[in-house]
This record gives C-alpha cells, structure tokens and sequence, in this order.
C-alpha cells in the first residue's frame, strides 16, 4: 500500500528501477523508449557516466549552501558559460529549482523593475491563448490554457490573453503566413492601448509552444514584430523556453531562430537533463542595474536557490551538449523523425497537422482532415494513445484541448538528442501502431 500521492489517483504509476541510453526499465523487466524525454526533460538520455559524476563530485566537496551568505563555483562556472552563449544583451542569471520557479521570478522581476525604473502604473501581464507556463499560482495564471486555469481562477490574478499564432488552424484562405503573422502579433499592441500604453509591463510567450498545443512554432515575422511592439511600448518581453529552449528545437536558446533578443527569459527541464531539479531566469544588463542602483535587492527567493549539485548537474549538461556538438545531432536526427513521420503518419485519416522544429514534434489527430475538425472530447483520444503507447513500450506525450482547451488532440514528442536512426524508426512505429484505426473503435 503506497502514501505517495500520485498525480492520477485512479490509476497509480508504474514503478520505474532502472533507466539507461533512451530507454526507463520498470520492475518487470520492460524497457519503454522515452520519446517525450518525460516531459521534454531528458536531453542527454538516462545514465550519462559523466553528469552523475560532476554530481557525485560535488556532492563530497559540499552539497548545499545558502545563497543568503554565499555562492559557489559551480553556479558561477554555470551562470558564465550560459551568458557566453545566450543572445547578447542577456547579462544575469537567476538559479530556481524548475520552470514554474523560473517563470514565478521573470514575472516579479519585471514589476519591481518598472517600480525602481519610476513606471509603478504599469501593472498588467499580457500572455496567449492556449499557452501554458507553470502550475504555481502567477505562472498558471499568466497561461491561456482553460481546462488548467478553471478550478482555481478564483485565486488567479488577472492576465489578459492575445490568441496565440496557430497557423495550422487560424491562417485563413489567402492569406500568406508572413501576413498571418502580422495579424495575430497586432492584436498585442491593441491590447497594450486598451489596457493603457503605459500601464503594461510585460508580454510572456513560448517561442515554440509545448504541452498545451504540441511543438507549434510562429510563424516568420511575428516574433519580430511582437518584439518591436514591446520595445515601442516599453513592454518587457518574457520568453518561456522552459520546454522549448536548451539546445530542444536546434539552437541553445530558441529565440535565436526568431532573431530577437527578449528582456528576461527563463529555462529549465534541459538544463538539468533530469539529473538534478534546476531552472534558471536570465535577464538583461539594464534591468539587472536598474535593480543595482535603486533598492540593490530583488524581492524574491527560495530556499534551493543555486543549490551547488543542481548547478553542477546543469554545468556538465550544458559542457556535453556543447562539447558533443548535440546541436548539430539535433538538427539531423530532426530531419529523419520528420522524414518518418511523414512517410508513415503524413497519409493517415486522422493526423491532421505534423509540426515542429528539432527534436520537438507534435501531430495533431482530426476527425475530418479537410475540415481539419477536431475529435469529440468525449472520446478522451489522448488518454487512449498515452495508454496504448505506453503498452507498446513507448513514452509519449498525449493531450487533449489542443484548440480552446476543451477541443483537440495531439501527441508531443521530445526525444534524447541522442536518439539513434533505429530508435526513431521504433518511436514512429509504435506511434502509428498506437494511432491504428481501431483506436476509434
């Protein structure tokens, strides 16, 4: 009889003893191919000899000390090689335990600064639709996503939501996507002047967004022009890269594909690649000395703040992806899953939409691919597939309300960078098997 509490009481977890390369082994014996990455975390597959030793290491040297009186080498060996290789103009680094942590600290960050920086009126957080950027109250409230925010809205604050840029069902008919675009980034500055042009102090979005709509990315040209309609109103921009950053869709940061350079972005999930719990909130120069020069301390903290194992795990993720040249790994075994996924999936009935950008894929099942019609969400298709999957010995990751919330379905994948060519044909495979016709049945 367990006293853990699981996340789904009706149907406790299978227990996991062993993981190794791509694989997480459970007490029996069976081996299921982690093609989410759990929750697009493990980046470097499982057992890499070389992070458990960095943790190792540094566990013997000193496990633990309060960021309250002091740092450590490892967070500012981390903190060094993540400004080195973000986009310029990023010049701090804040250590959290996770994303929703991540997210909780931009969100703060961005009101004090506009107090210390003389603008106190500007109160407002505008996000998107459909978007989806932590479960701790500030970061749940700043998502779009209905079914998650529903029970507690009562105890959120209020963000206003833009619609998200969903070219697959949004663009309308003769429409180019560039103009597309456009369109959906405009409605931010007519939601900046409805609010107040100076009462606004920041937009959050996913670069490519995650588990809500499965690995959906903008459009080119409208982060560019969200980017310039912050700057013009004196919007901070918030990037959430939690899922989508870290070396996930091809570059380090996800940003640089958009060629835009945010004011605070946060990271976690691959940064640690699973081996310790870390996330970070990297912030620019001038809001980290408007910060110096008023009241000289942020209003904000948790206990594990840069907690040195964390950092160390985090340092030696990010050394081997870069030292392994995982970026370029990335970018060729995306090409292969794509090609795969095509070539077995692109004709099915009911895979409306296949999408993505590295090695973070989403396909989003339909009724009626013509109409692109969504299935009944009485039919709980997600629930279904997660289950079959992971029967067939695979991990994915499967959700409903992909449209509003409520309608749609789709499947998110985020596979180890070290996916090898047979893995990504056994991950396709026990993907269509999972899909097969008599799973509407």
């Amino acid at each position: 009889m367990s006293h853990v509490f699981p996340r789904t009481i009706a149907a406790p977890p299978v227990k996991a003893v062993a993981s190794e390369g791509c694989y997480i082994i459970d007490e029996t014996g069976k081996r299921y191919l982690d093609g989410s990455g759990g929750a697009a975390v493990s980046c470097l597959g499982h057992g890499d000899a070389a992070v458990i030793a960095a943790i190792k290491s540094q566990t013997e040297q000193m496990a633990f000390a309060h960021t309250g009186f002091f740092t450590s080498d490892p967070a500012e060996e981390l903190a060094d090689l993540l400004i080195k290789h973000a986009p310029e103009g990023l010049d701090r680094v804040y250590f959290v335990s996770g994303g929703s942590e991540a997210v909780e600290a931009a969100l703060k960050l961005a009101r004090q600064y506009h107090l210390e920086n003389g603008q106190p009126q500007r109160e407002h957080v505008i996000a998107r639709q459909q978007s989806y950027h932590g479960n701790t109250l500030g970061a749940l409230a700043t998502g779009g996503n209905r079914w998650r925010r529903h029970q507690f809205e009562p105890m959120l604050i209020n963000v206003s939501h833009i619609s998200c840029c969903y070219e697959y069902v949004d663009r309308q008919e003769g429409e180019t996507a560039f103009v597309y675009g456009q369109r959906v980034a405009q409605e931010l500055e007519d939601e900046i002047l409805r609010l107040g042009r100076d009462k606004v102090m920041a937009f959050v979005a996913e670069p490519v967004v995650g588990a809500t709509m499965g690995a959906v990315p903008a459009v080119e040209g409208y982060f560019k022009r969200i980017h310039e309609i912050c700057k013009q109103y004196g919007v901070l921009l918030i990037l959430d890269e939690v899922m989508c950053g870290m070396g996930r869709t091809g570059h380090l940061f996800a940003c640089e594909a958009e060629g835009i350079v945010p004011d605070i972005l946060c990271i976690a999930k691959g940064l640690g690649a699973g081996y310790q719990p870390i996330g970070a909130m990297l912030c620019s120069k001038t809001i980290y000395e408007t910060i110096g020069k008023g009241s000289g301390i942020f209003q904000h903290g948790h206990t594990y703040l840069g907690h040195p194992v964390a950092c160390a795990a985090g340092l030696a993720v990010m050394k081997l992806i870069l030292e392994r040249d995982l970026l370029t790994a990335v970018s060729t075994q995306s090409e292969k899953l794509f090609d795969a996924f095509n070539e077995l999936l692109g004709q099915s009935p009911i895979v409306g939409d296949i999408r993505g950008r590295g090695l973070f894929a989403g396909l989003e099942l339909v009724k009626d691919r013509s109409l692109k019609e969504p299935f009944d969400p009485s039919l709980k298709l997600a629930t279904k597939v997660k289950k079959r999957a992971f029967e067939a010995g695979l991990i994915c990751y499967p959700m409903s309300g992909t449209r509003d919330g409520e309608y749609g379905d789709h499947i998110l994948f985020a596979p180890p960078f070290t996916i090898s060519d047979d893995q990504i044909f056994e991950l396709v495979e026990k993907t269509a098997k999972a899909i097969s016709k008599n799973l509407l049945v």
